[in-house]
């Protein structure tokens, strides 16, 4: 069995990769029938030379290979028919701009593995980013606060060599008296958590964020019960919301009259009340003056999300009553950092992290007959069709989906 590193070749460009040198030596030394080529790369995070240093081969050519792993979409003219590819498509949403990709797929007879349905039995994702997700976000969060208020100025994350750079960073702010609200508690959540913690940031109570004043910043993670409430009243467990979400409404505004700087972490369900309108944003009493939107589910739960952010552009303005794009440091302007790569700016921590969920899962998979059904789950296309669990995209690979 072959493996082959694919050079990625979307634009941006992204820096991270699937198996970093240190994963490639475990796979190859845990799996004895397993060989791995690194197609050569410019722009990757680790250089051909420290592959080459850990004894794995790298090529410009990797068409001998079996399986193909790579981060972003692949662009079509690069697809090499008849192999099996690992990626994210960003297609499982039927995004429209990825149809003609989909599309391709089928037609050089791909059989593609997409990384946001590598699941368990019980469908919860084994590799992802959004661990990194919640730590750059975090990050970039707390540093748009600081060019909006005009009180601190920060880097880049993406100039910076590490997680423990970005925490130091933080822990040399002195930070005005703030409430910082996170929402969601799964990986994205808990790693925004993770670096509030790390530099030091005080935790509190529902109760006392709402109710209590603070001469320190101080922050607040809530999950789905606490900004959403049933229409009628009943107090039931998260079984019920994400089961019957429509006999839902927000209880948001709450959390927002007394928020500073709202990093938003959580996983948005369909049919699920959005956390703020247009028209609660309008609100006087809405005290929210920055959103970190790590989430990035645009037009969407977070009202003042109008577009994807870039890194290279991370933070533009809301305006709540022209419900339009400003210029941020207007005092009217709710800033909005809504960058939808995060991950991309800790290319080495987000790799390596990816990575070793990749040889702790995926890997052994192809070893052991997929006696998990690992793989199979994953697998979106085969022999030119789309597989019975992705049969819902058919309409929307021909073109005829609402």
């Amino acid at each position: 069995m072959i493996f082959g590193i694919i050079k990625e070749r979307k634009n941006p460009p992204d820096r991270r990769v699937v198996l970093s040198p240190a994963a490639c030596q475990k796979v190859v030394s845990q799996h004895k029938e397993a060989s791995i080529i690194v197609e050569a790369s410019d722009i990757r995070v680790f250089s051909d030379d420290e592959y080459l240093k850990a004894g794995i081969a790298v090529s410009t050519q990797i068409d001998q290979c079996d399986v193909l792993f790579g981060v972003k979409e692949v662009p079509i003219e690069a697809l090499i028919p008849n192999k099996k590819y690992f990626f994210f498509s960003h297609t499982i949403k039927k995004q429209p701009y990825n149809r003609p990709l989909l599309q391709a797929i089928l037609k050089k007879n791909v059989s593609l593995y997409d990384h946001e349905v590598i699941t368990n039995a019980k469908g919860i994702r084994l590799v992802a980013f959004g661990r990194y997700a919640g730590i750059v976000g975090a990050y970039n969060g707390i540093r748009a606060y600081g060019l909006k208020s005009r009180q601190f100025q920060m880097p880049k994350a993406k100039d910076l060599k590490d997680k423990e750079a970005l925490i130091n960073t933080l822990k040399s702010l002195s930070l005005p008296s703030m409430k910082v609200l996170i929402t969601g508690k799964g990986r994205v959540g808990n790693g925004a958590r993770e670096m509030l913690v790390g530099m030091n940031m005080r935790e509190v109570s529902v109760e006392s964020y709402l109710n209590e004043t603070f001469e320190e910043a101080v922050f607040c993670q809530i999950d789905v019960l606490d900004y959403n409430k049933r229409k009628d009243g009943a107090i039931l467990d998260e079984k019920d919301f994400f089961k019957n979400p429509e006999v839902y409404e927000s209880d948001f505004m709450r959390f927002a009259k007394v928020t500073d700087l709202y990093m938003a972490g959580h996983f948005y369900g369909q049919g699920a009340p959005y956390l703020f309108t247009r028209e609660d944003a309008k609100a006087k009493d809405f005290n929210i003056s920055v959103v970190a939107d790590i989430s990035c589910d645009i037009d969407g739960p977070v009202a003042s999300t109008l577009r994807a952010s870039t890194i290279a552009d991370p933070v533009y303005g809301y305006d709540p009553m022209t419900e339009k794009e400003v210029d941020f440091l207007l005092p009217e302007a709710i800033a909005v950092m809504a960058v939808d790569n995060l991950p991309a700016e800790l290319p080495r921590d987000a790799s390596e992290g990816f990575g070793q969920a990749f040889v702790d899962h995926v890997i052994p998979a192809f070893f052991n007959g997929d006696k998990d059904g690992i793989l199979e789950r994953a697998r979106m296309t085969k022999d030119g069709k789309l597989t019975p669990r992705f049969s819902y995209l058919q309409d929307y690979v021909d073109g005829k989906e609402q």
